[in-house]
């Protein structure tokens, strides 16, 4: 199996496992690659095979079959930025904290390659967010996983975003910006600003404004067929535009208008896991200490 890998640093009480799925992977005989950054920060950390290939953002990954993601949600969306339209399965390995997308925990590492080699898991398909722009914006890379987001910059005032959907007037959002999120990206940045959570299988945007002047402007959800785009006013020269975890300054006089991306990020999911208990898990539901003393 040709398998990718790319990750962050970690403490040192998880580099027994990292070393451990290295270990494992050699044990399998895989062909592995290594983004750079992370292969520089391996070789003075772990003992790692020899032989591994390293790749930079841009780079095809060809013939790869998976690509481990080894950190947090973080690590995961950016993962889907080296993969692109290539749509290669990520499976992420959880070394962060909330681990909404990577959902392996660092212990069970060795149980997850079983499965993979075995062919235990699905895949699960997430709509991808793309942002069209009169300039360039984000370097080439104007997808994401989770949501973009137009918020003022630093302590000034409020910004005004006029909002259209498919070229209709929506509304004028005076708040201190504005997140669209697509499914996955609802029990993000969207559910903060009192957005709903949406399941990963249906075909919606998430509009939320942040912090909103107008305590009656609410959250509302349209079809991700929709094009959605935006005018910006406000008293600073400029605001802040962010796709996931990547922002930019950007000028007034920029247009933006956001769209589902035509290719999707295609997530591992092992067979013992499911959207359903990720919410339960991570967001604590039923963990209430009136239903322990019901018990």
């Amino acid at each position: 199996m040709r398998i990718a890998i790319l990750g962050k640093p970690f403490s040192d009480s998880i580099a027994p496992f990292i070393q451990m799925l290295f270990d494992e992977l050699k044990r399998r005989k895989a062909d592995l690659f290594l983004v750079e950054h992370f292969h520089a920060y391996l070789k003075n950390t772990l003992n790692i095979p020899t032989g591994i290939q390293t790749f930079k953002r841009g780079d095809k990954l060809e013939g790869v079959d998976v690509v481990l993601s080894v950190g947090g949600d973080g690590t995961l969306l950016d993962s889907v930025t080296y993969v692109g339209a290539q749509q290669i399965p990520i499976l992420g390995i959880n070394t962060g904290r909330l681990g909404f997308l990577a959902t392996i925990p660092y212990d069970s590492i060795s149980i997850a390659l079983d499965a993979l080699y075995k062919g235990h898991y699905t895949l699960d398909d997430r709509a991808l967010i793309r942002v069209d722009s009169d300039q360039e914006v984000f370097d080439g890379i104007n997808f994401g996983l989770n949501e973009f987001s137009i918020l003022k910059r630093d302590t000034s005032s409020m910004v005004v975003v006029h909002a259209y959907l498919d070229g209709e007037y929506l509304n004028s959002y005076w708040a201190d910006g504005l997140v669209v999120a697509t499914p996955t990206g609802s029990t993000g940045y969207s559910l903060s600003c009192g957005g709903p959570l949406v399941l990963p299988q249906t075909n919606n945007f998430v509009i939320s404004p942040v912090c909103p002047h107008n305590l009656n402007v609410r959250p509302m959800i349209v079809s991700d067929r929709s094009v959605i785009s935006f005018e910006v006013e406000g008293r600073s020269s400029g605001y802040l535009a962010s796709l996931d975890s990547r922002s930019t300054p950007v000028d007034m006089s920029v247009q933006l208008a956001v769209r589902r991306e035509h290719f999707v990020a295609r997530l591992v999911k092992l067979n013992h896991v499911n959207f359903l208990s990720t919410l339960r898990s991570k967001l604590n539901w039923g963990l209430d200490k009136r239903n322990v003393l019901l018990k």
